[in-house]
This record gives C-alpha cells, structure tokens and sequence, in this order.
C-alpha cells in the first residue's frame, strides 16, 4: 500500500528543468497521483520550504534510497545518510505519463549511485514559515547555482573514479576514519556536503542606501573645515592626530612668504630659486656700492677674494664630476682646467679659485698676460698660487691645443672696458671657442652687446646683474655680506641661500 513507504528516503527525478529532488516521503495521495517529500534537497542543497509535492506527470524517475525498519521512527526525524556498498541493493521506480510505475531491484554502482544526503543534526524539527514572494525568490537563487553545484558534482563524480581506478585491485579499501550516529562518513561530503543554510531573499536596495547619504551637507562640513583650517586640499575632516613626513615641521608656521629680498629701485630682471624664492637683480652700481659698504665693515677685498674661490671652487670640482671623477681610484684622470684671467680684481678672484682647485689635485693651467704693474691682490694671489702644482702662463701658444674639461672666464671687467681691444684678450677669446670645452664665469659684467665668450655658467656673487641670455644659467653664491650691510644701502634682504653657499637661479 501507498502508506507502507511513508518515511522512505528517495530521490525524484523531474528531468532537466525541475532538477533532481532528495527527501523523506511524507505522503502519498493516490487520488490526485501526488508524492510530498519532507525537508527536502534539491540537486543537493537544502530547500527552504519545509515540503514539496509533485505529481505524477512531473517525474520521470524515483529511486528509494532508504526504507525505514518495523522499530524505525515515523515521526520523520533527521536525514540519515546512506552509502551503498558493493552487495547493497538499491531500488528504482519508474514512472509513465498515466501515473502508473513499478519498482525494481537494482544492483548499486559508482556510475548509478544515488547522491548521499548530507546529515543537519543541528535543524530544529519546527516548521518555518515562508511567504510565495520568498519562495519564488529562493527558486530563482537556486536556478541561477544548478550550473555551479552540477560542475561541483562532476568533479566529485572525477574524483572518485580516479580514486578507485588508482587503487590496486589486491588493495584492500581503506577503511573510512570518523563515525557519526554509527555510519561511515564520506570524505568527499566533508569537503562538498555542506548546504548553504541563508539564502538571501531580497536585493540589495541601492537606491535607499543612497538616498542616505546628504551630499550637500557633507561638502558644507567640508567647506567649514577648509576655512578653519586653511588648508587648500579637499577631504573629508578627520579628527584623528595627523601624520607628518620626515621632512614636515609639526608646528604651524605662517604662510610662506616668496618675496622676501626688494631692492630700491626699479628691476629690470627678476631670477627665483628651487624652493621658488624670489630674487630681484641689482644694478652694477649699487652692487659695487655694496661691495664697498661691507669692505667698510670689514669684509676686505682679501675676505672676498678667498670666499668667492672657495664657492667658485665647490662648483667648478661639481661640474668637473664630484665624487665619481675625483677620487684615489681615478688618479690617471686628472681633470684639466684652463684659467683665463685679466690684471684686474675679477681675475684675482680667478686665481684665488684656481689654488683651490689645484689643492684638490685638479691640473690647473692659469693664463695671465704680463704687465709691468700688477694690482697688490693680483701679486697676493700668484704667490700662493705658486706655492701649488698649478702652472702659470702668459703666452696663449702655451695653453693646450686639445679640449681642457672646463674653461673658466675672468677676462671682463666692466671698469676696464679698454681690454677687450687688446690682441692677447682677443686671442685669448679666440682659443676659448676653438677650445670646445664647457665654460665658467665667474662675476661676468653685464654686456650691452653680446661679444666674447659664451658662457655655459655663470656665478654672481650676493646678488645677481640683470644677465642676458650669453651668461648660460645662473648661479648665486654668498660671500658673507651680513644682513645689515644690505639694509644700509636700502636693500631689504632676507638670505634665500638655506643650507648652502652655491645656489641655482631662474629667470622668473
């Protein structure tokens, strides 16, 4: 009778569209040809509904996995899980059209072995109660995974036909580890058996979560924020501490003030530093009475004379390499470098940097035309220049006729124009550009109409001519005139030097 296989474990096949259904039968009504399953698994994941019915048209195959025993329970408890072995018999029950069928007795195989029903012991025997909308919801969750857990299953399928296939057939089959309620569990099931217990039944509301957040309060707070602090980079407020890079100061400091040197007369010219500080020219007059004020105060030509050769030094040994030219390593690579020099205080700073760079083991060769006076800091500066290896010519036929490694430029000076009339001045140009060799000059006047040499570099000393383009870049270095000096002679000065002595200029 229908009711003797009441709390039979089976599994109904509805074909392709309805999927495979695993459960307790629950009840059987031969009038409307219907079958329920109780706490059923569809195509191996739980269901949420507590029952399903089918009819009869539905099925097109039914299999009995489990049929209970006289002192079973009939209260339809848990699902227990079933494992058919070499000698187990299953059985299989085809359905017609008409709703009738038969039931046969079928050996179990690996190929035909009905899916194992992973054991819950942890549901509740209550019912839950669930709503057509969430139903319906929960269908198409599943519909959308059938692609994804048959995959799982195929590759489970795999993997125990490779793990018997791999078996040695005098092997004897391992025996499964871990009992649960007496029966042996599968380790496939350990690893593929659980269900996925919540389903979400609703979509994620977008448009409520974003009616949520008030765009316009939040830039006003942002807004606030900025005019309190005075910061100009947008964001979120944050009151947690702020974090501050190595090179951060973490006291407020006021507003950065670029324009920090003015002059008292109009500029023709305007250079500004990396750190984009604003330094105005000056005119050659008030530069030479700049000179003159601190010579006053005690900053004597044979002072400046020494600070501008060592500045001038510094750049000339970082042009010519640094480090990686000069060094014991390199000692068959002396650099060479050809001092050109006028008899007047311009070249006397020449030569003060030219028994600098021979004290760094740099090849000097100084050209100075012979006059019967020379100027006292003239002779001052080739006594100790004649103290180094350095070597002192006058005639242009003793400079080399290869190309030196750098070139530097003391032949000008405004107050004695009349020079560049002489023919060693000219012969003198006249090698520098044949030289091909990188030239440096050092304090260049300002030059009405381009002529002589082109310089690459050029360094003003405190503060710079209005240059034209023929100077090349310009560099600043300080020689030590104090901040007084300049405010007598009406210059409002603050040092935009910083850590160094040789800074880089740009025209602004």
């Amino acid at each position: 009778e229908a009711m003797d296989w009441l709390g039979s474990i089976v599994s109904i096949n509805c074909g392709d569209s309805l999927g495979v259904y695993q459960g307790r039968v629950s009840a059987v009504d031969q009038v409307s040809q219907t079958i329920s399953l109780t706490r059923p698994f569809h195509n191996g994941v739980k269901c949420l509904v507590p029952e399903v019915t089918f009819r009869a048209g539905d099925i097109t195959e039914l299999k009995i996995l489990e049929i209970p025993g006289p002192g079973d329970n009939q209260q339809f408890g848990d699902l227990h899980q079933t494992e058919l072995g070499p000698s187990g018999v299953g059985y299989q029950m085809s359905i017609n059209q008409n709703g009738t069928g038969k039931v046969v007795k079928k050996p179990a195989s690996s190929s035909s072995a009905p899916q194992s029903i992973p054991k819950r012991t942890d549901m509740k025997s209550q019912d839950v109660a669930i709503s057509p909308q969430q139903q319906q919801c929960s269908k198409s969750y599943v519909d959308r995974h059938m692609e994804s857990l048959s995959q799982s299953k195929s590759f489970r399928r795999r993997h125990n036909s490779w793990s018997s296939s791999s078996r040695h057939p005098n092997q004897a089959t391992p025996k499964k580890s871990g009992l649960k309620n007496g029966q042996m569990k599968n380790k496939d099931d350990e690893c593929f058996g659980d269900d996925i217990e919540e389903i979400p039944d609703t979509d994620f509301d977008f448009e409520g979560n974003l009616a949520l957040f008030d765009k316009a309060a939040v830039f006003e707070e942002i807004d606030t924020y900025e005019r309190r602090s005075g910061s100009r980079s947008r964001g979120v407020p944050n009151e947690r501490p702020a974090r501050y890079r190595h090179d951060e100061n973490i006291l407020e400091s006021e507003p950065i003030v670029y324009r920090r040197i003015t002059v008292p007369h109009s500029v023709s010219k305007e250079f500004c530093t990396d750190s984009g500080l604003v330094v105005p020219s000056v005119s050659y007059e008030l530069h030479k009475k700049l000179l003159s004020v601190a010579e006053k105060h005690g900053l004597t030509l044979e002072r400046r004379l020494e600070m501008t050769g060592v500045c001038a030094s510094q750049m000339a040994l970082t042009l010519l390499g640094g480090p990686n030219r000069l060094n014991p390593k390199n000692v068959h690579q002396r650099p060479t470098v050809a001092l050109l020099c006028g008899p007047h205080v311009k070249g006397a700073q020449g030569i003060s940097c030219g028994r600098h760079l021979a004290n760094h083991d740099v090849q000097v060769i100084l050209f100075l035309p012979n006059f019967v006076k020379m100027l006292e800091s003239i002779t001052n500066e080739l006594s100790l220049f004649s103290k180094t290896q350095g070597q002192q010519v006058s005639s242009l036929r003793d400079l080399p006729t290869s190309p030196v490694d750098l070139v530097i430029n003391c032949l000008d000076c405004p107050e004695n124009a009349f020079l560049r009339d002489q023919p060693w001045y000219k012969a003198a140009v006249a090698w520098a550009n044949q030289n091909r060799a990188p030239v440096l000059s050092i304090d260049p006047p300002v030059h009405e109409v381009e002529q002589g040499i082109d310089a690459k570099w050029s360094l003003a000393l405190g503060l710079p001519l209005p240059l034209g383009e023929h100077a090349g870049r310009v560099y600043l270095c300080d020689i030590g005139i104090p901040q007084q000096v300049f405010q007598e002679v009406g210059i409002d000065y603050h040092s935009p030097f910083g850590c160094k002595f040789v800074i880089p200029l740009h025209s602004a």
